[in-house]
């Protein structure tokens, strides 16, 4: 490493405090730990790609609305567990105007965003029934999901989608499904990290095979529309972002508010149950809590006891930047395009110092330019990799983390800025010389 821009010793010292037993399985926050420490000793600045933090403002919609509601005192008053009313209407309402899909305000719940979300939907999800104890992940996916089973206790399997694309997913998933141990479907659509976008087709065979074996599907949209191929900002007018909803009534849909909307330091987003879902009652959650309905165990024991609800003043935010798209008014997928323009730039970088793209197509097309993208580096395993790259002010992720099959890294546009591309150029040529094998 005697091209290396940080220094070797400081950077290993650093690793070695933390006493990662196998650093291969590092967190994306013990990531983030090493390199605050790095710059903090170096005085260097990491180029930083490992989280997925929006990087741009956020909507002033958001922000004047909450300011308005702090003003008029909200701040002072619990919310309702279920959500204020005007965003559970402004919540059905968007679903309408981007997806194409009715849920009725009642199945609109808010999240202390879409984690939160995630974390109370698994819960109820696997309590539904006695012999199904165990959550499907179409992977690559978020790897705090699969924390939050750890932290749950429930089991998972997984497999990884890109193998399985078009008709062949139908054969792959009713593998898993026909055990009848499934009690939760889960997977992003568009991909975290991959950047896949499910088409119609493949939405269509989960929405099948999920109503078949009574599975419920968490259809995550943290990344809501941001497959900027498509066209899908227009309100009421085709093309929607694609969605499960079409296909089953087993699902819930999660809609964030921090990456489409930037509204990341407010904790907000939705859990969007399907009528049949909500109203659905289970015998084994009537004898858990007396009661059996989907959507009441949800709000009223789960999220009241994970939360007693989303901070007031936020749910007045996001119901005003909801009912700003739907207007036409708002066009919220405008800023985030800048993370398609990073990606393009930052994929032209990695390219010249001879990385290439892990995930590189979307079925026949190349892969979009969005908030994520993958990179692998010759005869190199991802997590040394991720670690590699440390020694030279760039961090990232491997891929072995979000149950990807693949070698290489997770890339997040979301920091860089434009002072910061010569200098990524400059410290992958850096690593290029000392591990180059040509």
């Amino acid at each position: 490493m005697q091209h290396a821009p940080i220094d070797p010793a400081i950077v290993q010292d650093v690793i070695d405090k933390l006493k990662l037993s196998d650093f291969s399985k590092a967190t994306i926050r013990e990531i983030v730990t090493i390199a605050n420490a790095a710059e903090t000793r170096t005085g260097k600045k990491y180029i930083r790609m490992e989280m997925g933090v929006p990087g741009i403002d956020a909507s002033e919609i958001g922000v004047k609305a909450e300011i308005k509601a702090l003003e008029q005192g909200v701040a002072a008053r619990y919310p309702m567990l279920e959500g204020i009313p005007q965003l559970k209407e402004e919540s059905s309402r968007f679903i309408k105007a981007f997806v194409d899909v009715d849920i009725n305000p009642a199945c609109c719940v808010p999240a202390i965003g879409s984690m939160n979300g995630t974390y109370a939907s698994f819960l109820v999800a696997g309590q539904c029934h006695k012999e199904k104890d165990t959550v499907l992940f179409l992977d690559p996916g978020f790897p705090v999901q699969k924390m939050q089973l750890q932290v749950l206790g429930y089991k998972s399997v997984a497999f990884d989608v890109y193998d399985y694309r078009g008709k062949k997913l139908q054969a792959k998933m009713e593998e898993f499904l026909k055990q009848g141990n499934i009690s939760t479907i889960i997977y992003s659509n568009p991909n975290n990290p991959s950047w896949i976008c499910l088409n119609q087709e493949e939405l269509e065979i989960i929405g099948l095979l999920a109503t078949k074996y009574d599975a419920i599907v968490l259809e995550d949209l943290a990344y809501f529309a941001m497959d900027f191929r498509h066209d899908l900002g227009h309100p009421f007018e085709p093309p929607y972002q694609p969605s499960v909803a079409k296909y089953t009534d087993n699902y819930i849909l999660l809609i964030s508010g921090s990456k489409a909307f930037s509204y990341a330091g407010q904790r907000i987003g939705i859990i969007a149950m399907s009528p049949t879902l909500y109203h659905r009652s289970y015998p084994h959650l009537i004898a858990r809590y007396g009661v059996g309905e989907f959507g009441n165990i949800l709000i009223s024991r789960v999220l009241y006891s994970l939360s007693a609800g989303v901070t007031h003043s936020t749910q007045y935010a996001l119901a005003a930047m909801f009912k700003a798209a739907s207007d036409g008014s708002f066009h919220f997928l405008e800023s985030v395009k800048e993370y398609g323009r990073r990606a393009t730039l930052l994929k032209e970088i990695f390219a010249r110092h001879h990385f290439s793209i892990v995930y590189d197509t979307d079925l026949k097309e190349p892969i979009a330019d969005g908030f994520y993208f993958t990179v692998a580096y010759p005869h190199m395993k991802g997590c040394d990799l991720m670690k590699n790259l440390l020694f030279y002010g760039i961090s990232a992720i491997s891929l072995n983390t979000t149950g990807s099959q693949q070698e290489g890294l997770r890339i997040c546009t979301s920091f860089i800025n434009d002072a910061q591309y010569d200098e990524l150029d400059y410290r992958l040529s850096c690593f290029n010389k000392d591990f180059s094998i040509s």
